[in-house]
């Protein structure tokens, strides 16, 4: 290192890895973030300067250790009773990484991985907010071109996009992302794919499609066997044992609030199941569904409803299209529609 006073940055950047090689060792990770920091910058600054990419490989390990280790600092901290805000840090050195890659010329293939370490600190930060300005530059910026990139960062990318289509509500997005992520993950990388469905299959289910059940065992996804055999049912008391029994593994993923609106998909596949058994017994009145016949079935569930609360959800469901037809508030009945009285859902037939 003495020999190198010509190369003073990298000079820099090898004596605070070692430092931050040293921390580590002694689990000191603020110790080895702040150090790994410094020796980050340095290196960036070189990297700046080459007219190439030939160290990209480099940078992607800078990048993701930075991260890493930024997380390790933060717990840390967290455990000291200091404010935890190392990772808020090498986010904004990410920022900088990606500045320098969104630029003209060969190194602009590493901007996609570093968009998605960005995603990483986002997600864990709890600003997703903050995405959208990358994803801007990445969808809609001249300099790059979405299939130049490798399909690893690709995969992971529409993973995290996928993601931010479910928190919105934007349900068609989020399968096209997710089964692209899907498609093009690597079958061998097994806990890959299941964080992909562990998206992926709420979103099938508000669109109206039901995974098999020997799926979600292969890839250990059982909090979802009940919600889907609910929805098969149309078994109100089934999805409240579900979310229930599941409450916190599904508010940790965020999709929470995605499954409890299937609740109405439940009442739809309910008053199907109402309106085929009908059928079979008298096609003429198949249509005419009366509400104490919805009372009874809902008592035989165990859920106590008055024909109010359910005049009220039958309300809902033909508001929502999930049900075709016009109320008779006079004579208690449901006046089904002799064409198509439950609308698809997401393009596709509802699964009786």
């Amino acid at each position: 290192m003495k020999q190198m006073d010509k190369h003073g940055q990298i000079a820099d950047m090898l004596a605070q890895h070692m430092r931050c090689m040293q921390s580590f060792y002694h689990k000191h990770y603020v110790d080895a973030y702040g150090a790994l920091d410094k020796s980050a910058n340095a290196f960036l600054q070189e990297f700046r300067n080459w007219e190439t990419a030939w160290a990209m490989d480099a940078l992607y390990t800078v990048v993701y250790e930075l991260r890493t280790i930024a997380e390790m600092a933060d717990k840390e901290m967290s455990m000291s009773g200091r404010v935890p805000d190392r990772l808020k840090g090498a986010g904004s050195f990410l920022m900088k990484v990606f500045g320098t890659l969104a630029g003209k010329g060969s190194k602009r293939v590493g901007a996609l991985y570093v968009t998605c370490q960005l995603f990483k600190v986002y997600f864990k930060l709890g600003t997703v907010h903050l995405c959208r300005s990358v994803i801007r530059s990445i969808e809609t910026a001249r300099v790059f071109d979405f299939e130049e990139f490798p399909t690893r960062d690709k995969v992971t990318y529409n993973y995290y996009t996928g993601r931010l289509e479910v928190f919105n509500d934007n349900f068609l997005a989020a399968d096209q992302k997710l089964m692209y992520a899907l498609v093009h993950c690597a079958t061998s990388k097994v806990n890959n794919v299941r964080m992909i469905l562990k998206y992926l299959v709420p979103v099938k289910l508000s669109l109206g499609i039901l995974p098999k059940e020997a799926l979600l065992e292969k890839y250990n996804l059982r909090e979802y066997l009940d919600v889907v055999r609910a929805l098969r049912r149309g078994d109100v008391r089934l999805l409240r044992h579900a979310l229930e029994a599941y409450e916190d593994e599904f508010l940790r993923s965020g999709v929470y609030l995605v499954l409890e609106k299937l609740e109405l998909q439940v009442y739809q596949r309910l008053m199907k199941k109402i309106y085929i058994i009908q059928k079979q017994r008298d096609p003429s009145k198949a249509h005419q569904v009366k509400m104490d016949v919805v009372v009874k079935a809902l008592k035989w569930l165990e859920i106590d409803m008055d024909i109010d609360e359910v005049e009220c959800i039958m309300a809902i469901l033909i508001h929502k299209n999930l049900m075709k037809g016009y109320f008779s508030h006079k004579s208690k009945v449901v006046v089904l529609s002799k064409q198509e009285p439950f609308p698809r859902l997401g393009g596709r037939p509802v699964n009786s």
